[in-house]
């Protein structure tokens, strides 16, 4: 008889005993809930009746019936589930959980081989079995709990129980379930239907601190901020809740307002003390009031004098909970003004300055540091000593302040002697109108020889009419207010008109910087002033290259061969005089400034010796400049076309008018697109023949190159739009950008040069006067407006009727007369505006 193959083991189903343990409670809790659902959602219902106080509504003798009607049912339930409740054995959670794998693995596992235990090839055969079904047990997941409850309860009163149960721990009273009073004592329900209150207390806003609803409150103790409003509601007939309190003001206490069911009270919390209320579910509250502080502010060092006059004056303000507004006082510090010339005389009065302080827009206002900024320059006391206030107030009215500090108001400080004159005829002025006499003999014996003090005609031309305003009529506070407008407006085309000159524009801002020295200039004034003599002396150095001829390569230089200098040292200069000026060495630094100012009149642009002109990239710029000179004379051409347009009948006089026409076949749209787009392609082509310099100048003027090429495109697109206006700007941007990409190239040529002598200081510098300029540098003489005057083997026009002295004297007139012309507000916008062009290039 064959051997019996021995019963697997359950060695399998230990593995799965979380699984399985996880099964069976959820089997429990199912058929818990199935049995007991009912007992529980009486139990919820009853807890919710209980929470909302439904037993303070019950009559006395109900309330007794209702506790055991709902214990009874609460029993019956009970009983009625432990019946239906089957606890789940073992197997059964085996049985679910094999139902949710796929082939039954957990009972193919505990099954034995009946037949062919004896045969290996069986064996073999059961064995790989088990291993299959092992794997697909080792892949069981506990099985969720589905108690079905719809069928068996199809009024969803479970979902209604639930509801209540969620409403009452929400809105109900859960920790009074079990507070039952018993039948005749006075307590919530009869509070209830008897009188009640209400009570809030209100932080004021501007503390931040939110508002208190007194009923909700725990405690007895409240700390309220000083000036908090409390307000109180009496429900019921008036008087039959008592109240008391003793934190406000008797004096400033508020009638309360009375009707037949409501009440109300409210006052302002001013001191420490009690507010009570009485009766059934009174209570009483022991207030304590935190005291508000005064706000604080105080200066943070003395307002900064800046280059454009304004007042910069930083503050540090302080409040416990927030500064809501602040002011800035300034008054005139009379006992302190020199009582000299003009200010001699009594002032006539005139209000304080008052400035609203800037307070954060967003974040704390309770500590913070602020700039105040505000244009004082033009105000009568600029410059004058005064006294400054600073106060601040919170959201009480309590005011804090810095309390008087003199000092002397910023305004802005021209440095030109005759705009410094202006100025201060101006400040006298306004200082007293009793000073009209003297400051009109002053502007008439400086405008009596305009040619050797006044550099512009239309500032001799408003000086006139100034000095006419105050001789005749009666000189009104609007007279007055306008004279000193316009003496304002002469002062500031002085300081920042700059000269017909370059040279002259350059020496000008040397001696404004060295006044700026001897007057102990800010920082700030500092570095305005060295930025305008820097563009002053890029200006003359430019003029200088510009006057070079192109047969030969242009050279900085002074008098002397052997001495020689570079921009970038010019720039150096620079730097080390203003370094010394913020460092305080003044002495040191005017010393530099007047080695600056010898160097740059002995400064020359030499030419080049030899074969120097032919060396490699001076072909490269010469051809940048004919392209420069070219797009010049086209954006020339074009905006006398635009002037065309506009329709004028005369044509005001423009520099090269001669020259831009011939030869160009006329200045139609068309043709001046055209034009465009050559000076573009040879553009181009001069881009491609470049010499290749692996440097950083050079990575930088084939950048401008290439933003040339744009703005040239941008404008032939213009033109061809019939948009001069657009195509003028863009040709402008053109000519920079020309500009800015020859002196680029200059500085690569000069480092090239440098890399390949062993001597950065020679062919490189030559290059870089025609980097600035563009052109030769051989002298030619040239009129104001920019025209050749005949140079080498070609002579002008001009040249074959006059000779060198009248030339000269022809540009000098012709200077004179767009002056003159500039001056004249009757003529067109349009023409004073090129007017003005002319006069700031020449």
């Amino acid at each position: 008889m064959p051997k019996r193959a021995r019963p697997a083991t359950p060695a399998p189903l230990e593995a799965l005993r979380r699984p399985l343990a996880l099964t069976r409670a959820g089997m429990v809790l199912e058929r818990g809930l199935r049995a007991f659902w009912p007992v529980l959602s009486l139990a919820a219902l009853g807890f919710s009746a209980a929470a909302f106080r439904l037993q303070d509504y019950l009559p006395a003798g109900w309330l007794g019936a209702a506790l055991w009607a709902g214990a009874a049912a609460l029993v019956i339930a009970l009983v009625w589930g432990a019946w239906r409740f089957r606890w789940p054995a073992p197997r059964e959670a085996v049985a679910r959980l094999d139902a949710t794998l796929p082939g039954r693995p957990l009972t193919a596992l505990s099954d034995a081989m009946v037949l062919g235990g004896n045969d290996a090839a069986s064996r073999a055969l059961w064995e790989a079995h088990l291993a299959r079904m092992a794997a697909r047990a080792a892949g069981a997941r506990a099985v969720a709990p589905a108690p079905d409850l719809a069928p068996r309860d199809p009024f969803a009163l479970r979902l209604t129980a639930l509801t209540a149960l969620v409403l009452a721990l929400l809105f109900g009273a859960p920790d009074r379930v079990l507070d039952v009073q018993a039948p005749g004592v006075p307590g919530s329900a009869e509070a209830a239907m008897g009188p009640s209150w209400e009570g809030w207390a209100e932080p004021p806003r501007y503390t931040g601190k939110p508002g208190l609803y007194l009923n909700s409150l725990d405690g007895d103790l409240i700390a309220l901020p000083e000036g908090s409003r409390m307000a109180f509601r009496f429900y019921g007939p008036a008087g039959a809740i008592p109240f008391e309190e003793t934190v406000s003001s008797p004096a400033a206490l508020p009638e309360a307002e009375t009707g037949e069911t409501l009440q109300k009270r409210e006052f302002i919390v001013e001191r420490s003390g009690i507010v009570e209320v009485g009766g059934p579910g009174g209570r009483r509250f022991e207030v304590t009031v935190l005291a508000d502080e005064t706000p604080s502010v105080e200066l943070v060092g003395l307002a900064e004098r800046r280059a454009d006059g304004k007042l910069a004056q930083p503050f540090h303000a302080m409040d416990d909970y927030a500064v809501t507004a602040g002011r800035a006082r300034v008054s005139l510090d009379l006992d302190a003004v020199p009582r000299l010339y003009g200010l001699a005389l009594a002032p006539e009065p005139r209000e304080d300055l008052v400035f609203d302080l800037p307070l954060p827009i967003s974040g704390s206002r309770a500590d913070f540091i602020e700039t105040l900024a505000e244009d004082a320059a033009r105000h009568p006391w600029a410059n004058l000593p005064v006294k400054l206030t600073l106060e601040v107030e919170d959201g009480r009215g309590q005011t804090g302040s810095t309390g008087a500090q003199a000092l002397e108001l910023p305004g802005r400080r021209f440095f030109d002697p005759l705009a410094s004159a202006l100025i201060e005829a101006r400040r006298d002025l306004l200082w007293s109108r009793e000073n009209r006499v003297r400051v009109a003999q002053w502007l008439r014996a400086v405008s009596y020889r305009p040619d050797e003090f006044i550099p512009k005609y239309d500032i001799y031309l408003m000086l006139r009419m100034t000095v006419q305003r105050l001789e005749t009529g009666p000189l009104t506070p609007e007279v007055r207010d306008e004279v000193a407008e316009a003496l304002w407006q002469m002062a500031e085309l002085l300081e920042d008109g700059g000269l017909a000159d370059a040279l002259a524009a350059m020496q000008q801002a040397q001696e404004r910087l060295s006044e700026a020295i001897r007057n102990g200039a800010s920082k700030d004034e500092i570095a305005k002033l060295i930025q305008e003599l820097k563009e002053a002396t890029d200006r003359y150095i430019q003029m200088l290259a510009e006057r070079a001829q192109p047969e030969e390569g242009p050279q900085f230089g002074q008098q002397q061969p052997s001495q020689q200098i570079t921009g970038d040292q010019i720039q150096q200069l620079m730097d080390e005089i203003q370094r010394l000026m913020e460092e305080g060495r003044m002495a040191e630094a005017q010393e530099l400034l007047d080695q600056l100012a010898r160097m740059m009149e002995n400064l020359k642009v030499t030419q080049g010796q030899g074969g120097e002109g032919n060396m490699p990239g001076n072909q490269s710029m010469q051809d940048l400049a004919e392209t420069l000179r070219e797009q010049q004379k086209l954006s020339d051409d074009s905006f006398r076309q635009m002037q065309e347009g506009f329709g004028e009948g005369a044509e005001p006089e423009q520099p090269g008018a001669g020259e831009g026409e011939q030869g160009q076949g006329g200045t139609g749209a068309d043709e001046l697109a055209k034009r465009q787009h050559s000076l573009r392609q040879q553009l181009g082509r001069q881009q491609g023949l470049m010499p290749r310099l692996g440097n950083e100048p050079g990575d930088t003027a084939r950048q401008q190159l290439d933003e040339a090429g744009r703005a040239m495109e941008e404008a032939e697109q213009a033109l061809r739009d019939g948009d001069n206006g657009l195509a003028i700007d863009r040709q402008a941007d053109a000519i920079e950008a020309l500009r800015e990409g020859m002196r680029s190239l200059g500085e690569a040529l000069a480092e090239e040069a440098g890399r390949q002598q062993g001597n950065p200081g020679t062919d490189g510098e030559r290059r870089l006067g025609d980097a600035l300029g563009g052109n030769s540098a051989r002298e030619a003489p040239r009129d104001p407006l920019g025209r050749s005057l005949g140079n080498g083997e070609r002579f002008g026009a001009q040249d074959e009727m006059l000779g060198a002295d009248d030339v000269y004297r022809r540009a000098r007139d012709l200077l004179d007369e767009i002056r003159r012309r500039s001056g004249e507000r009757l003529r067109p916008e349009d023409e004073l505006d090129y007017l003005r062009r002319l006069l700031d290039a020449f």
